[in-house]
């Protein structure tokens, strides 16, 4: 674990043991309520987040609040024993903006709101301004890079770091803070995200999920399947995909068939250009873009080889973990959160962002392996992810920063 270590002396480091629970779970007087502001709950590594965080909050004897514009993973939160309000927050708009904060200065009062904890700008300068006002705590946590730009957006963006505490989702992304915002390292708090071990686990995915979308995606018995999960959007690097299996091809490796599973989320021009570039190569029978998945489990366990090949860094990329975790071979570039989920020749490869050739190599290198070097692999891979990336230790160590915050402010000298 060399590569984890070597992070654990940053200035910033996480720090990778997991809490207990939370003071207030065993104690007999009122339990907190959190509020958690994001701007829609679509599908998402931040709405999955949110509802993980939320089902925790209420186990551990509190009460979970989320606010957002809405969105179809509302009945998670609910599932969650969590309540959802809607508002407008997913709004840029300045007077939409300005008006929501006397919204959630509303629900902060009703509802005897401890801790605001926001995940987005837009709606992070509204709840800022709504808990300045009611005086309760915030909490931010940064789930990307953010554009910088010219000193407007920079300013814009720096709302995030006004927490009393700032999460950071990965080292990789403490680090961007620290150098472009250059708060104290003491006010931010490294907690990776985390992967449902409960879901993501190898034997509890059945032969028969697998085979039924297998038959699903029309693939043949006797084909190694290469896949790219991930929304279509460029910087995911689906081109990059498809060219470097344009390379094996080229190279007479034939018995392949790759899969692009992700939403264009309305990005028709570029889901056209890959079609395009799928044509131009002669990977129709080769190359497949599945639009949508509801069984991603299943998915990673008919693959042979998980890639992700983005070309801007990842500020955590769950989709290594999650493969990593059902014992699958991956192959991510390397830069940004890739580094931290994986090792080296131990848990998956590592490539130069936009090598095509990097890639192809790497893939076929993994196609060729034994059963034996994929079977430790991938009991590498898993240890690796159960005791670094788990879903319950992402949970325990956000309510652990709660439960710091609560006592400084039951103890401002504590």
């Amino acid at each position: 674990m060399k590569q984890v270590d070597d992070l654990n002396n940053a200035e910033y480091a996480t720090d990778r043991t997991v809490p207990v629970q939370p003071f207030w779970a065993d104690a007999d007087g009122p339990r907190p309520t959190v509020l958690q502001v994001l701007p829609t709950l679509v599908q998402g590594g931040v709405e999955r987040t949110t509802v993980d965080i939320a089902g925790a909050v209420v186990k551990a004897g509190g009460r979970a609040l989320v606010v957002s514009a809405g969105g179809p993973m509302v009945h998670e939160i609910t599932r969650a024993r969590a309540e959802h309000i809607t508002l407008p927050v997913d709004s840029k708009n300045p007077f939409v903006i300005y008006a929501n904060i006397a919204r959630l200065v509303k629900i902060i009062v009703e509802n005897d709101v401890d801790i605001v904890h926001v995940r987005s700008r837009a709606p992070a300068w509204s709840a800022y301004a709504a808990a300045k006002r009611t005086g309760v705590s915030f909490v931010t946590t940064f789930h990307g890079t953010y554009s910088l730009g010219g000193r407007l957006k920079r300013r814009y963006n720096a709302i995030m770091t006004q927490g009393q505490r700032v999460i950071a989702n990965s080292t990789f992304i403490a680090g961007h803070i620290r150098k472009n915002y250059g708060i104290k390292a003491s006010k931010l708090k490294i907690i990776h995200r985390g992967v449902d071990l409960e879901r993501f686990d190898a034997q509890k995915v059945s032969a028969q999920r697998v085979i039924g979308l297998a038959d699903e995606w029309r693939l043949d018995d006797g084909l190694h399947v290469v896949m790219l999960p991930g929304r279509l959007t460029r910087w995911k690097g689906q081109t990059v995909f498809i060219k470097a299996i344009a390379n094996l091809v080229g190279r007479g490796r034939t018995d392949i068939r790759c899969l692009l599973v992700g939403s264009d989320q309305g990005r028709k021009d570029y889901r056209k250009e890959l079609d395009k570039l799928i044509a131009e190569n002669g990977l129709n029978e080769i190359v497949r873009i599945v639009e949508n998945c509801n069984d991603m489990p299943a998915a990673y366990m008919l693959t042979d080889v998980v890639v992700s090949a983005s070309t801007d860094p990842e500020a955590f990329g769950r989709v290594v973990p999650e493969a990593q975790a059902l014992g699958r071979p991956v192959i991510a570039t390397d830069h940004g959160g890739a580094r931290e989920t994986v090792i080296p020749g131990e848990t998956g490869w590592l490539v130069p962002p936009g090598d095509v050739e990097a890639l192809a190599t790497a893939i076929e290198h993994v196609l060729n392996l034994d059963e034996n070097a994929r079977k430790e692999l991938a009991e590498k891979a898993v240890q690796n992810v159960r005791q670094y990336f788990s879903k319950a230790a992402m949970c325990a160590k956000t309510l652990a920063v709660y439960d710091d915050i609560l006592q400084l402010t039951a103890d401002p000298n504590a």
